[in-house]
């Protein structure tokens, strides 16, 4: 006995830094509490763990939020790449859900009164389960954690918190309120009284397996989730076939379940010292043989490692002793604490299964599936961010594209406006000129125009005045019909090639998907171009009188008039005739019969330098004047000069034409007059707007060249105002496919961050576990 103590003690001072405690009555005490756990290592998987998929569910969130952005008139995602993406938001809030309920589960299993609820109790340091002789426990019992620091439990499918005390009445098979055997009541302990509650640990309480057929419904509520199997055994007989038949049964649901087995009650063999040894080992052989050949859950070294002989009894009274809590048993069999270090060194290889169990069977799987949904949305975002890429950098090209069209417009536009504005100025002039001088042209032949009107002709004032009205319309009318005649075809065309050239440069400078719409519009009119002459000549020739008064046109007036003009009275007047004197010797010489009239100095004919001066005066005097007077004056100088005769015969043919002209003077020759007398006055005055006219027919030609260019520049500046419109959409959209490809390159970095934490977290508490 002292020799098995001994190797216990140190196994268990090997094992860690266990401080062992001598008690006053002998025995040896280990302390726990200042041991690190080994069910630590799944409180800090569960909450990294937990943490991880925080920001997973934070990321998935974000994710989904983006690709909504994304989604839509963008295009750059589709509703099922959205809709697979928001699928994976429930699917890690179910994960959380698990992991906030995940613990380590352990199973106590066994037939009825071999102290599985003792052994529960024992491991958590007070008496919670009933326990006793007998069949006690009923109906299944989990105990587990709570952060109250009130103790209470739940029935099945029920919320009402209970008192902990009821758990005797309802749990306690010689109660008449005890439930059915696969009830479940939930037994919540404060976690801060038992390390084991406070590290996650649920203990399942069961009734005995030998009480009821029903193994297989038991298995699947309550087995298929247990991390540790404990099969507590009666080590006063041995394993039956109850007990490994149930076993049996969750070997084929479970996969190498890890299973311990205690053997109970071991303080019986106090009273048997000299067979301890011999049904220690029997026991031992059985149980390992049951692990390693029957179930194949383990090798039977492993199996050496998993066969336990304990009083759980004595366990408990040494621990209630320990909190200074009242026992009904005060004295301990001999060798209570080997049987107590054998229990505390159970719970360490339990601790240390259960919580490798518990890491990998719970955490695997939610790590795996973490990946998966960090791989899963890191797929979809890869798609996002090589759409939004390929997106951008067409949208790029298509900016280039456009820029480059936009400053070629601009370009090419500036030099055509400067081109067109010369070719404008030129034809400008030169209309101006043309009209110019087809006008000029056209007043010089205004008499034939004149003539061409051939109205009745009446003197008196009413009919002249309506005469003239009419002659007016017909100058400005025919004037106006052959000016156009003239002008409007040969400035026409002029016109309507500028318009083409215009039309064409313009239309060669539009983006290529502009020239069809605009084809129909930027078309130059098809109707002749006419240039519009208003001469008005009512309001030109307002102030025209004519002068129908009969005058004799061999009148001596008329004659003077005609022939030397107006200043020959003048010229007659101060140039007199002057001769040259001939000297005396010439006169001598010639001789009398041989001379030749020569006028001597001072004399003209009969009359003297003088009086040829006072002649003179008096037959102007006499021609200008229109009276009596002058003709006598006129006729006594004509006497006096030339003879009666022939002033007679004169005379004579003279009144002959002055009365055939009198005669003559009829409508006819009145309306001649009238019209000399019109086409000269309205010459003048047409003469006078020559300049306006022509100003006024290039100011046109200059208006309508200038409406057509600038209704092209119009249809230009709707095209390059277009263009910049598109151009800023296609800014826009870079700016956001720039800020779509940086999130979705952000998104799927934390992607990549999470599958790294993810296989941190492997590497930490799973490769090393397995």
């Amino acid at each position: 006995m002292a020799a098995y103590v001994n190797r216990t003690l140190s196994m268990m001072a090997g094992d860690g830094p266990h401080n062992v405690a001598t008690l006053n009555n002998g025995s040896v005490r280990v302390n726990m509490s200042n041991v690190d756990s080994p069910l630590q290592i799944f409180v800090r998987a569960k909450k990294k763990i937990n943490d991880i998929f925080v920001e997973i569910d934070d990321y998935v969130k974000d994710a989904v939020t983006f690709m909504h952005a994304v989604s839509g008139e963008n295009g750059i995602a589709t509703p099922q790449d959205v809709a697979n993406v928001e699928s994976y938001v429930s699917k890690v809030q179910a994960i959380r859900e698990v992991l906030k309920r995940d613990h380590m589960k352990v199973a106590f299993f066994g037939r009825t009164s071999n102290g599985k609820s003792t052994v529960i109790n024992a491991m958590l340091h007070d008496k919670i389960l009933p326990s006793g002789i007998g069949h006690t426990t009923n109906c299944f019992l989990q105990v587990e954690g709570s952060d109250t620091d009130e103790a209470f439990l739940r029935t099945e499918g029920s919320e009402e918190k209970l008192n902990v005390q009821s758990v005797s009445q309802l749990g306690h098979a010689l109660c008449a309120s005890r439930l059915q055997e696969c009830s479940l009541v939930h037994v919540y302990w404060p976690r801060e009284l038992c390390a084991l509650l406070r590290d996650d640990v649920v203990l399942v309480d069961s009734p005995g397996v030998d009480v009821t057929p029903n193994l297989d419904e038991w298995i699947d509520k309550y087995c298929l989730d247990a991390d540790v199997f404990v099969l507590v055994a009666n080590a006063e007989s041995t394993l039956m076939v109850t007990e490994k038949n149930f076993f049996h049964k969750v070997s084929t649901k479970i996969s190498q379940p890890n299973i311990f087995i205690l053997n109970n009650r071991w303080d019986a063999s106090a009273s048997e010292p000299e067979y301890l040894d011999q049904v220690r080992t029997q026991h031992a052989n059985r149980c390992v043989d049951f692990l390693s050949r029957e179930l194949r859950v383990c090798t039977p070294k492993e199996a050496e490692e998993r066969i336990f002989f304990i009083s759980a009894k004595e366990a408990l009274l040494t621990r209630l002793r320990d909190r200074h809590q009242p026992v009904s048993s005060p004295t301990l069999a001999d060798g209570h604490q080997v049987r107590y270090f054998e229990f505390v060194d159970f719970e360490r290889k339990f601790e240390e299964c259960i919580s490798q169990s518990a890491v990998r069977t719970k955490f695997a799987q939610h790590s795996r599936r973490g990946r998966n949904i960090a791989a899963d949305v890191m797929a979809a975002l890869e798609l996002v961010y090589n759409t939004a890429t390929d997106q951008k950098s067409a949208k790029v090209e298509k900016q280039r594209v456009l820029h480059e069209q936009l400053s070629a417009i601009e370009e090419q536009l500036t030099t055509i406006t400067r081109q067109m504005k010369d070719k404008i100025s030129r034809m400008v002039e030169s209309v101006e000129h043309k009209v110019s001088l087809t006008l000029s042209q056209e007043i010089r032949r205004l008499s034939a125009l004149v003539d061409e009107y051939d109205a009745a002709f009446r003197p008196e004032r009413a009919a002249l005045d309506q005469y003239k009205r009419a002659l007016h319309r017909h100058v400005e009318a025919g004037l106006g019909s052959r000016l156009k005649k003239r002008l409007s075809a040969d400035i026409g065309h002029e016109m309507d090639q500028v318009q083409k050239e215009m039309a064409d440069r313009m239309y060669n400078i539009l983006p290529i998907h502009k020239r069809a719409a605009a084809a129909s519009y930027i078309i130059p009119h098809q109707q002749p171009f006419e240039v519009l002459y208003r001469l008005n000549c009512d309001n030109l020739c307002a102030d025209f009188q004519e002068d129908l008064s009969f005058r004799f046109s061999y009148g001596i007036t008329a004659l003077i008039q005609r022939f030397q003009g107006k200043n020959t009275n003048r010229i007659a007047l101060n140039n007199p005739p002057q001769y040259t004197p001939i000297p005396p010797t010439v006169r001598s010489l010639s001789g009398p019969e041989n001379a030749v009239a020569v006028p001597t100095a001072g004399r003209v004919g009969p009359f003297s330098a003088e009086e040829w001066g006072l002649v003179s005066k008096f037959a102007l005097g006499a021609l200008t004047s229109q009276g009596t007077m002058g003709g006598l004056l006129l006729s006594g100088l004509l006497l006096k000069t030339v003879g009666w005769r022939i002033v007679a015969v004169t005379g004579v043919l003279y009144g002959a034409l002055y009365a055939y002209e009198r005669l003559t003077w009829t409508a006819k020759a009145q309306e001649r007059v009238f019209k000399r007398q019109y086409v000269a006055h309205a010459g003048k005055k047409l003469r006078l707007i020559v300049d306006l006219t022509s100003a006024n027919c290039s100011h046109q030609v200059q208006q309508e060249l200038s409406t057509m260019f600038a209704r092209l520049c119009r249809l230009v500046d709707e095209a390059t105002t277009e263009m910049d419109s598109e151009l800023r959409e296609v800014r826009e959209g870079i700016t956001m496919l720039e800020a779509a490809s940086t999130s979705a390159k952000k998104l799927r970095n934390k992607a990549n961050y999470l599958s790294h934490e993810l296989e941190l977290f492997e590497d930490a508490f799973l490769k090393h576990n397995n």
